[in-house]
């Protein structure tokens, strides 16, 4: 197999999940109209869906006009980095068996704050990128195409 010395590279759809469980930070990117907003959430991955709790507020308005949303999570180090956007709905879940399960997954609020909400995000569409850091190269070593 030969390695690539392009220094970044598409994930695959499994490399985006596989990243995304291993986090547990993300940022909410929603939209109402001509108003658009980003908030940090803590989460987990539930199979092939993205579950954050909240509470009654902008957030939850925001999704019950438009549940168009986005989810991005990143990682990097000195190295390497990976970003990872989702493209997909959004749903305060309101079924008591499916609020069971959510409560037996390993989400709790960071902050001190009560979130009685779960929302679970299913994905439309997934993009996910590696990066390898490096040094800028010297625009006269690079060859026209």
């Amino acid at each position: 197999m030969e390695h690539s010395t392009d220094p970044i590279s598409r994930l695959s759809d499994a490399e985006c999940w596989e990243h995304l469980r291993r986090e547990p930070m993300g940022r909410l990117v929603t939209r109402v109209g001509e108003v658009m907003d980003i908030t940090p959430v803590n989460f987990v991955t539930d199979g092939e869906s993205i579950v954050l709790r909240t509470a009654p507020g902008n957030k939850l308005s925001e999704l019950s006009i438009n549940s168009s949303v986005l989810f991005e999570v990143d990682h990097f180090d000195t190295e390497m980095g990976w970003s990872v956007i989702v493209r997909g709905q959004a749903r305060a879940v309101e079924e008591e068996a499916e609020i069971l399960h959510l409560e037996q997954l390993p989400l709790r609020p960071f902050i001190p704050t009560l979130k009685p909400v779960f929302v679970r995000i299913t994905a439309d569409s997934l993009s996910g990128r590696a990066f390898r850091f490096g040094t800028e190269p010297r625009r006269e070593d690079q060859q026209d195409g």
